[in-house]
């Protein structure tokens, strides 16, 4: 087992009850995400979703007498008691898509995670995320262009991402454990067991200073179909992504591509032409999927790190003229260096169109910047 018994702490906004439907309706067959939410939604939690009669389930859209059975199967709710059950023996924190703690930069995505599993003291809503993903077999040029670029990182304390696999993801795991900055390794099995078996003991160092996430329960095995999952969710989690080495196919590029999708800053650091293990980076620099990386400074300058950091001390004054969103806008970004603008979509309940006359108007009267990757900053 990867993790030692503690005593488990739950969550304020949950009960042990309703934590244990919420584990099993993750579970049910033929319910994702987005049905499961819809779910929730009509039913007002999950608990509910069970308390609910098969001819009021019936009604709700996406909802047929096959994904009823599937709900009603008393099986699923045995295995959520053992799922329980090791969560609190090992202490591993629960993070449902509705808790205020769940990463804000998953919430807006579709396609993200019902419900993750967490083991760390990390905040995964840090104000800085990049994700260095590559190749399983790298040669020494790219082991040491991904340690320097950590070395790089350092001072602009980031919380950097990266799968727990061989090659680069376990390089930089080891960097940032060596300089002491937070890393999340995000898993492919559930945390019963760790993958590959030899990265256990750095699994463990990364627990105390970082985490480890996963969205599988505990005994969930590291199958193939497991690791674009997780691929997803390192994409999500980050701000910028950074390719070190890879082939044309593979995770990394999965993981770019998706980074792409998500509105994300890609990197990706170039090599030789004739290097295999470049073409894949070289791929996407010319394709314009990523922005060449040199250095940690690159990525600085194109996510205007340094000119955040000049503002951090600036008073914000205070706005007379301002309506209640546009007043809500400004107290969310002053929690924060930078926010998303499906984040602030997501806070402020508004669609897409609401929010693009939002931005112009708080852009208008000088008050916020667009910046790269889909964030706003106050000004």
């Amino acid at each position: 087992m990867l993790i030692e018994t503690k005593t488990h702490q739950m969550n304020n906004s949950c009960t042990e009850i309703e934590l244990l439907h919420r584990i099993a309706l993750t579970q049910t067959p033929l319910v994702g995400a987005i049905l499961a939410k819809n779910l929730i939604s009509y039913c007002g939690s999950a608990q509910a979703v069970y308390q609910t009669s098969s001819s009021a389930l019936l009604k709700i859209p996406g909802i047929g007498e096959k994904i009823i059975k599937n709900i009603q199967d008393a099986r699923l709710l045995k295995a959520a008691e053992r799922e329980l059950s090791f969560i609190i023996n090992n202490d591993i924190q629960t993070l449902f898509y509705a808790d205020k703690d769940y990463p804000g930069r998953l919430k807006h995505f579709n396609d993200a995670p019902v419900m993750l599993f967490y083991k760390g003291t990390a905040n995964l809503n840090a104000v800085r995320t990049v994700a260095i993903v590559g190749t399983r077999k790298p040669t020494p040029r790219g082991v040491a262009a991904c340690e320097e670029l950590i070395e790089g990182l350092f001072s602009f304390k980031p919380l950097i991402i990266s799968g727990l696999a061989y090659g680069i993801d376990i390089t930089a795991h080891r960097k940032c454990l060596q300089l002491v900055i937070e890393n999340i390794a995000v898993t492919g099995p559930g945390h019963a067991t760790v993958y590959p078996a030899s990265h256990k003991t750095t699994a463990l160092k990364i627990i105390k200073n970082g985490g480890v996430l996963t969205e599988f329960t505990s005994h969930t095995k590291p199958g193939k179909e497991n690791f674009p999952m997780r691929n997803r969710i390192i994409a999500g989690l980050a701000d910028a992504i950074i390719v070190v080495e890879t082939a044309r196919t593979g995770g990394s590029m999965i993981t770019a591509e998706l980074g792409n999708f998500y509105n994300k800053d890609v990197f990706a650091i170039p090599g030789r032409l004739q290097d295999e293990k470049s073409a894949g980076c070289n791929l996407l620099i010319k394709s314009h999927r990523a922005a060449l990386l040199e250095s940690a400074a690159d990525i600085a300058y194109v996510m205007r790190w340094e000119e955040l950091d000049n503002k951090k001390n600036r008073q914000i004054p205070l706005f007379a003229d301002l309506s209640i969103d546009e007043i809500k806008v400004v107290d969310l970004l002053r929690e924060k260096e930078s926010l998303s603008i499906d984040y602030i979509a997501f806070a402020l309940k508004k669609n897409p169109s609401q929010m693009a006359g939002l931005m112009l108007q708080l852009e208008m009267k000088g008050i916020i910047k667009s910046m790269p990757g889909n964030q706003i900053i106050l000004l």
